[in-house]
């Protein structure tokens, strides 16, 4: 992953590929962002005049090049856009800081330095610029010619190797703390979009679990893995009906970082369908290429964990993947089949393309046996919620509605965009089944508010509950912008993540 580095260096003696700075939208045109006071001067004072020459007006996710001035060891100036001027007293604020620093390590790819002297006001700035400039420089080259060895993909730029950080003190202990936050959850964060990015054919259940216990193992987390034989015995209905189509057997992880300063208990439960054919209820075409990222929810859950490690956070957190591939055979599940899930309650299965929901409903009986403070699941579940949301939002459900506004609160601390949604009890009928407790799908129109009931009646009692889908956002499709990748973006990790420092800290109502 990219190097990070503090500096307090004037900008013109730093050895590098590019000096970046900010420009922002001034109402009479481009007006330079603090930190490029230095670059400024170099160019008499005139460099917000000569980017406007260029064409540049500061607008969000802008970037304009141009010659470095004289004496500088550094070729060229780069002018990321960071959107509208501030109101009067007013500084950047963190996600306009993240996106910039993202799209300069993306605009940079194939440099082996950059120094970024954008806005910098105290630790959390640094830890932000960090944030973004690591997730903005992520490639996915693992299955592309010479990517393997780790240098540039064939016709492809390797990732920006070095970031310097103007303004940030190599000896504070506030700023160095703020770049090794950083870098422990961008580096989970990031191997969770590897996951997501991970053909198929390699990354089955029984894959995805060795790569957790790897980590597991690494990072001092407790690590237990139910194959087929243990989930017949333990009579997890939900997981079996789900995978008995593949060849490629289903799993349960269970994930248990501790700490001995603990008082609180978090649960996070993770999607994790390797693989999403729709099984006997196939899905139509155009809608199976992308269905390798129907584990992104199990990708958060598992970086979250492992990132709550890193990071020693002071409240015990257990993550529960639930793995298994959907594929369509002899053996699969069918339209009708009725199965008995880990609670003992009985499941009419109407549509096999609704199979996130009963993997997760056996996590989440498993999950509340051990009575959590609060248990979080995370999954791309429906597309009712793309067609509600759109492709940058994820909707947050939950059984208490204090516990879902902080959680939306915690999104918007650390730039991830989410929004309230209900639980209208009115919609449960639909769900009502003549042959079993209950079936797996309800009224069509509100499918993704049916969903989130259906989980609701897999928790236990008294436990506080939150259902984040993230079907929109897990997965991009069009083009980077900011600091998001296209294809895996590694979606709610950092919501969880906070989640799980407020828990610590004791903040979390």
């Amino acid at each position: 992953m990219t190097a990070l580095t503090l500096s307090t260096a004037a900008a013109s003696g730093l050895r590098a590929d590019a000096i970046v700075v900010g420009v922002a939208k001034g109402a009479k045109g481009p007006v330079l962002a603090p930190g490029a006071e230095a670059v400024d001067k170099a160019y008499d004072g005139s460099l917000a005049g000569i980017l406007e020459t260029l064409g540049a007006s500061g607008g969000e996710g802008e970037v304009t090049k141009l010659p470095a001035p004289s004496g500088f060891k550094a070729p060229v100036v780069v002018a990321v856009g960071l959107g509208a001027v501030p109101d009067k007293d007013e500084a950047f604020d963190a996600e306009t800081l993240r996106r910039a620093a993202g799209v300069a390590a993306r605009a940079l790819a194939g440099a082996k330095k950059a120094v970024l002297a954008l806005p910098v006001t105290d630790a959390a700035d640094l830890g932000a610029l960090a944030e973004g400039a690591l997730l903005g420089a992520y490639s996915f080259d693992a299955y592309k010619e010479t990517g393997r060895s780790g240098g540039a993909a064939k016709n492809g730029k390797a990732p920006l190797g070095e970031v310097a950080l103007l303004g940030g003190k190599p000896r504070d202990a506030a700023h160095k703390a703020a770049i090794a936050r950083a870098t422990a959850v961008v580096e989970e964060l990031n191997r969770a979009r590897d996951l997501v990015n991970t053909p198929p054919n390699d990354l089955t259940p029984e894959a995805f679990a060795a790569v957790a216990t790897a980590a597991a193992k690494e990072h001092g987390i407790k690590v237990q893995v139910l194959d087929e034989k243990a989930l017949a015995k333990g009579g997890y209905g939900g997981i079996l009906g789900v995978g008995a189509g593949s060849a490629a057997a289903p799993r349960l992880v269970k994930l248990s970082y501790t700490s001995s300063k603990a008082d609180k208990h978090l649960a996070f439960v993770g999607k994790g369908i390797t693989y999403d054919s729709g099984g006997i209820s196939l899905k139509p075409a155009g809608h199976n290429e992308t269905m390798k990222c129907d584990m992104s929810g199990a990708a958060a859950v598992f970086a979250a964990v492992v990132s709550a490690a890193r990071l020693g956070l002071e409240v015990n957190v257990t993550g529960w993947l639930a793995l298994a591939e959907n594929m369509p055979s002899g053996s699969a599940t069918r339209p009708g089949d009725v199965l008995r899930m880990y609670s003992g309650k009985t499941v009419e299965v109407l549509n096999t393309d609704a199979e996130g929901r009963l993997v997760l409903a056996d996590a989440l009986w498993k999950a509340s046996e051990e009575k959590p403070d609060a248990i979080v699941d995370v999954a791309t579940l429906t597309g009712a919620m793309v067609l509600a949301l759109g492709n940058r939002t994820f909707g947050v459900m939950a059984n208490d509605d204090a516990f879902r506004a902080s959680i939306v609160e915690a999104a918007e601390e650390v730039g991830e965009e989410s929004w309230p949604m209900p639980l209208p009890e009115h919609l449960r009928k639909g769900m009502d089944s003549p042959t079993a407790d209950i079936a797996n799908m309800g009224e069509r129109m509100g499918g993704g508010l049916v969903a989130g009931l259906f989980l609701k009646e897999f928790v236990g009692e008294g436990i506080t509950w939150a259902h984040l889908d993230i079907a929109g956002p897990a997965f991009n499709e069009s083009g980077p912008f900011g600091y998001t990748p296209k294809g895996g973006t590694g979606s709610a990790v950092r919501t969880l993540v906070r989640l799980a420092q407020l828990t610590a800290a004791g903040d979390l109502g």
